[in-house]
């Protein structure tokens, strides 16, 4: 059997579709199969199972779609609509291989969403630019899922089936495309493309706009009619969503000297392997990450959390303890983060003398003053204090009436290493 094959005839066009070569009626599935697969081999340089499946699936729907068309089955030229079109879906899925997996996606996602941008906001919207590209973005992902799972039904594949050669994933994306400019029947003879139907219902599901005053919904009410406007419902989502984003400034400039500070504590404790640790920990690695980057087994991993975990409760508890309460808004003029009732529970707990050196820090007294004041050595006055300090962390963790505020923070106490790490030291430990 002859077989005219895809390089004997002119590159796809409106003009081929439309005046289609005439074939001979030896021409079947099975041989548009063979052509298909000669042609797909050729260009891409192998002939395995998934060059064959691809060349397989191709020719199944060009039959398919033949035999829905009604113009198609009653043209006479059935087997030449069949080649036209094979051809045409052979050089569009080559098109996208030989741009690769990333700017064959680029491609698609370009066309698609000219195809929807127009249709994509709600009619009389105000929405720019950035405001239709984000809701194409929304939109295209639920329509590639959708594409996915067509492509799984019409080609009788398993329902978890996903593209992962370079061929499969330009076959995938060739069918998408195709599949988008599907036309659809409509009441009164009308056609339109699938995607643009897609679109129109994706917009109706869209919430209506609701205009709202940033400028009132930032500054307090004054008057009784903004008392009463401020108090409709979308008006106290948007205040309170203004409030929660705010970041304090003084906050951040805290945890970063909180995070400097610690860096040059572990250094002037010779403690370089958990200054790599904190770094490399506050880049959120997981632990096989940091074995393999840092060079430790298990075992020298759990030695040297054991000793990054003793530095920084000494750290947060005696050198720097200050620091890292007023960071986390637990300072001693704070009754160090307790309500009134979690002050008496903690100041009964306390013997005499820690009660007396309680006193002098509430009196900003250094440790040295508060050595010779109580004829007791520096270092006693660090542990009494270290222990009072866990007393004070105790009762703020049992108790029930425990500060919302603070309960978030608390964990960052015991370990400052959940903190981020500022942009600028981190790029410097880095390097």
């Amino acid at each position: 059997m002859t077989l005219t094959t895809v390089n004997d005839l002119n590159p796809t066009s409106t003009s081929n579709l439309e005046s289609p070569e005439h074939l001979g009626e030896n021409f079947d599935t099975q041989a548009l199969v063979q052509l298909l697969l000669e042609e797909l081999s050729a260009s891409v340089g192998s002939q395995g199972r998934q060059v064959k499946g691809v060349a397989t699936r191709m020719a199944l729907e060009v039959e398919r779609v033949c035999q829905k068309s009604s113009r198609i089955q009653t043209s006479g030229q059935i087997h030449s609509w069949q080649l036209a079109l094979a051809r045409h879906r052979l050089q569009k899925c080559l098109s996208y291989y030989r741009l690769g997996s990333r700017q064959g996606r680029v491609e698609l996602h370009s066309n698609l969403s000219a195809m929807v941008y127009r249709y994509i906001a709600p009619p009389q919207s105000q929405l720019g630019f950035y405001g239709r590209t984000n809701l194409i973005e929304d939109f295209l992902q639920e329509f590639y899922a959708e594409s996915l799972k067509a492509f799984r039904r019409e080609n009788d594949l398993a329902s978890d089936h996903t593209p992962r050669t370079q061929l499969e994933l330009a076959e995938y994306m060739a069918f998408t495309e195709h599949y988008a400019k599907r036309r659809i029947s409509l009441p009164k003879g009308n056609t339109q493309q699938l995607i643009v139907l897609r679109a129109q219902a994706f917009v109706r599901r869209q919430p209506a706009e609701t205009p709202l005053d940033i400028e009132q919904a930032v500054e307090m009410p004054k008057g009784e009619q903004e008392q009463t406007s401020i108090q409709s419902s979308l008006m106290q989502q948007l205040r309170s969503q203004i409030i929660a984003d705010t970041i304090d400034p003084s906050e951040e400039v805290l945890r970063d000297r909180v995070i400097a500070e610690l860096l040059q504590y572990l250094e002037s404790q010779g403690q370089s392997d958990c200054v790599d640790y904190l770094v490399l920990k506050l880049q959120d690695l997981a632990a096989p990450d940091i074995d393999t980057i840092l060079g430790l087994t298990p075992r020298q991993r759990d030695y040297l959390q054991q000793r990054f975990k003793y530095h920084v409760e000494k750290f947060a508890r005696v050198s720097h303890w200050k620091l890292v309460h007023q960071w986390l808004g637990a300072d001693i003029d704070q009754k160090l983060g307790m309500s009134s009732q979690q002050w008496e529970t903690f100041f009964v707990q306390l013997s005499p003398q820690q009660q007396q050196i309680l006193h002098l820090k509430q009196n900003h007294k250094l440790d040295e003053e508060i050595a010779k004041t109580l004829k007791i050595t520096l270092k006693q006055v660090q542990k009494h204090w270290m222990n009072m300090l866990e007393i004070a962390w105790k009762v703020r963790n049992t108790e029930t009436q425990k500060p919302k505020a603070l309960s978030s923070r608390e964990a960052s106490s015991v370990a400052v290493a959940s903190c981020p790490l500022p942009l600028a030291m981190k790029s410097k430990r880095v390097a």
